[in-house]
Order: structure tokens, then C-alpha cells, then sequence
């Protein structure tokens, strides 16, 4: 894994510990590149047709300063739970701009939903039940449609992986007599609008993607051309462009990803339907890092290992699953400079009390030493954004940074939770 730190990094770091932002109570920062964050939303909407909608999956970042952000920068939102959805609308987003996805939606939810005028992607036939008694009360303007699972398989991490035969999520399309039981639903509920379908993220392939994508598109037209109607006009295509979190490259790209589509799928860009994107982590991960204060170093073993701040509460999937989630992990010295000389095998484990709380085991750096920092790289999503409170540790301050590296403007994101006592 490439540990190189761009000139653009070192700048950010660098005016971080120059304007105290790296001090004794708070030895970990999130940063948050926004000329980074914005450039990269720019690309994505420049990719695809000026049809497709592109909601920001708010599971990656539910932080207000962000979701206002991407909200400012012509995103919708994309949201899976009661929490998300008040962030959502806290941010600014109204009705169609919030897409209401969640395999256990309560009935809080629906209405919500379906009140505002939010769109509605319905997992299952009980969830449907629900919305029919919903609608056979109230009016709504809200787009619905069914969540199809296309059971095209699965990448190589499982967790990550939507569409698999035995997936939670959505209708598998290919199971007992659901196909036809999908084109009833559709035939006797003109309010159903849309198709939804999500075949992952990270480690999946984009060919896998393409292919789901492909199954719903043309289950879409079946549909229609069984009905003998345009019902459907809407497909909701999900995010899950993976991250490469070896280097600093931006690969694969939006461009690559619609080239997959346009192999797969060429009559998805006819513009016969109104598309929806959920991208989340490819949007924003890129866009930042994690500063962290070495606290102290030993050796076990003739092992050397470095003790810092950041840990499982900040890097979960990381330390729990270590050999699917690596990250790149820098060495900074006292100043928060990037740090030179020989590179010696060490671990650079967390804070939280537990032996497996390590974010990079057997990691070749510049010996670190107390008084040191660590740059952990493609944090912006999920990491310093959802906080483990294990140990009871505190959420992260996060700052923005904007604008060229000789003038650099910082913004607070996010205050720091306070510590347990």
C-alpha cells in the first residue's frame, strides 16, 4: 500500500497542528478536504446524463455540515433509517430530494415517507401490505416503487454483497413464483411507479453491478409491455461504486462505471426512464483523513508497536475485519510533517481495550514514536462519521479545509463529544 503523502495532504496536516487543532485533549481530528469533496461531486454529475438524479447515500456521512454540502452541490438525499432521515431534513432536503430506503421500516417511517412526499423504495410484499392501507387513507405525491433483488451473486466481501441468492434485501427476483407475484403487484397498484435495486459496494465488481442493474431494467420494460403501459417510470439503480483505498488514484472511476452500464445495459441512457444513483462511500472517502497522536511505543515480542488514538471507535471495519478493509496508514512526526527514514514492520494499534484493536498490523513506516502522528487515509466515509462508542469514546472533531495550500480555510464540521467521566 502506497503510504506517500501528497503535497496537498501535508499542507492540511501541517496548518492543523500549526493552528492547535492537534493539542493534549484532543489528539484526534477528522479532516475533510472540501475542494476535494466538491470536485469529486462535479465528476460524478458530469459522468451520466442530465436525467439521472444522484443521491448521496447518507449512511457514509450523516454529519449536518455535510449533507449540507453535498445538498448545496446538487445531490438528493438517500436514506436508511429514522435517524438519517431527520439529518436529511434538518440539511435542507424536501420531499423527492430524500429516497427512503431500510429493510425494517416502522410504520413511523412509511408515513413518513409517504407524508412529505419522499420516494419510497418498498423491500418487501408485507411492507407493501402496509403502504396499501397507508394509501387507501391519504393521498400522496411520494414516487414508490418495489426493491428487487436481481441474485446476480456476490463480490469479495459478503457483508458487502446485496444481490446474492440468500440476500436480506429486496424480492428475489428468480425465487418461487415472485416474478409473476411482482407484475401483479404492479398491475393492480397503478401508484407503483419505480423499481429499486442495490447489488453492492465495495468488492464488488462493476461487470456484478452492470448485470443487476441489467436484470431490473429489463424487468421494468416487461413489466410495462405486459400492462400494456408506461407505469414505470422511474429505476432506482443504487450506489456501490467501490473505493480503491491502496493509493491515492481514483480507481474505478464514474466514467468507468458508466462505460459498464453502457456495455450492459446501452438503453438505460435512452432517457425511457428517470434514474436514481445512491453513491455514498465513492463520493466522499477520498476526500478525507484521520490525524491521530502516538501515545506511547514498546516492543512484544521484538515486535514494535505504536499506541495511538485511533482505533475501532473510529476505523471499525478496519479492525474487525482487517484483511478486507486495510487502509493506508502514514507516519508524521511531532509537527505533523511527514516523517522519513529507514521503514521498520510495526503494528499501529488503537486506544480501545480489547487485543484486537489494531488499524495496521505488520506495516512497514519510519519507526514512530511518542509524540508522533499517523495519517490514516480515505477516512472521510463511514469512519470518523459514525463513531463506535466503545470504551465510551467520544465522537471526533472534524474540520474542512478549502481553498489553495499556501491560503488554506478551515471550517469546524463537527464538535468533539466530550470524554466520560
Amino acid at each position: 500500500m502506497d503510504d506517500t503523502v501528497s503535497p496537498r495532504k501535508a499542507a492540511i496536516a501541517a496548518r492543523a497542528y500549526q493552528d492547535g487543532m492537534l493539542v493534549e485533549d484532543a489528539p484526534l481530528i477528522g479532516i475533510i478536504d472540501t475542494d476535494a469533496l466538491h470536485a469529486t461531486i462535479h465528476d460524478l454529475r458530469s459522468s451520466f446524463p442530465n436525467f439521472f438524479t444522484h443521491a448521496f447515500a447518507a449512511k457514509a456521512n450523516t454529519m449536518p455540515s455535510v449533507l449540507n454540502l453535498v445538498r448545496k452541490w446538487g445531490m438528493a438525499c438517500e436514506v436508511a433509517s429514522p435517524g438519517e432521515y431527520q439529518a436529511a431534513v434538518k440539511a435542507g432536503f424536501v420531499g423527492g430530494e430524500i429516497v427512503f430506503d431500510s429493510p425494517a421500516k416502522t410504520n413511523w417511517e412509511i408515513d413518513a415517507a409517504l407524508s412529505h412526499g419522499a420516494t419510497l423504495n418498498i423491500d418487501n410484499f408485507q411492507e407493501l401490505a402496509r403502504v396499501d392501507v397507508w394509501l387507501g387513507k391519504n393521498a400522496s405525491s411520494s414516487i414508490v416503487g418495489l426493491r428487487i433483488n436481481p441474485q446476480v451473486g456476490g463480490g469479495t466481501i459478503a457483508a458487502m454483497s446485496t444481490a446474492t441468492q440468500k440476500s436480506k434485501f429486496g424480492i428475489g427476483l428468480e425465487d418461487g413464483d415472485n416474478r409473476q407475484r411482482i407484475f401483479d403487484a404492479y398491475n393492480s397498484r397503478p401508484w407503483l411507479t419505480a423499481l429499486h435495486t442495490h447489488v453492492g459496494s465495495q468488492g464488488c465488481p462493476l461487470d456484478l453491478i452492470a448485470a443487476g442493474i441489467a436484470k431490473t431494467f429489463s424487468l421494468a420494460q416487461e413489466i410495462n409491455a405486459g400492462l400494456g403501459r408506461k407505469q414505470i417510470t422511474a429505476l432506482d439503480i443504487g450506489g456501490g461504486l467501490p473505493v480503491n483505498f491502496d493509493s491515492d488514484e481514483i480507481t474505478p472511476s464514474f466514467a468507468d462505471y458508466v462505460a459498464a452500464l453502457r456495455r450492459a445495459v446501452p438503453d438505460l441512457f435512452s432517457g425511457e426512464f428517470r434514474v436514481i444513483t445512491e453513491f455514498g462511500r465513492s463520493v466522499l472517502a477520498k476526500a478525507g483523513f484521520i490525524l491521530a497522536r502516538v501515545e506511547y511505543t514498546k516492543e512484544q515480542g521484538g515486535h514494535p508497536i505504536a499506541i495511538t488514538h485511533a482505533g475501532a471507535q473510529v476505523a471499525t471495519r478496519t479492525v474487525f475485519m482487517p484483511e478486507m478493509w486495510k487502509i493506508r496508514v502514514s507516519a508524521l512526526d511531532a509537527k505533523a510533517r511527514p516523517k522519513s527514514g529507514p521503514k521498520v514492520v510495526q503494528d499501529v494499534a488503537g486506544p480501545c481495550c480489547f487485543a484486537g484493536d489494531v488499524v495496521a498490523h505488520a506495516r512497514a513506516l519510519p519507526l514512530l514514536e511518542p509524540g508522533d502522528f499517523v495519517m490514516l487515509h480515505d477516512t472521510a466515509a463511514y469512519y470518523f462519521s459514525t463513531p463506535f462508542v466503545y470504551n465510551s469514546l467520544p465522537a471526533i472533531p472534524v474540520y474542512g479545509f478549502s481553498g489553495p495550500d499556501e491560503a488554506l480555510n478551515v471550517t469546524a464540521l463537527q464538535e468533539g463529544g466530550v470524554l466520560a467521566v
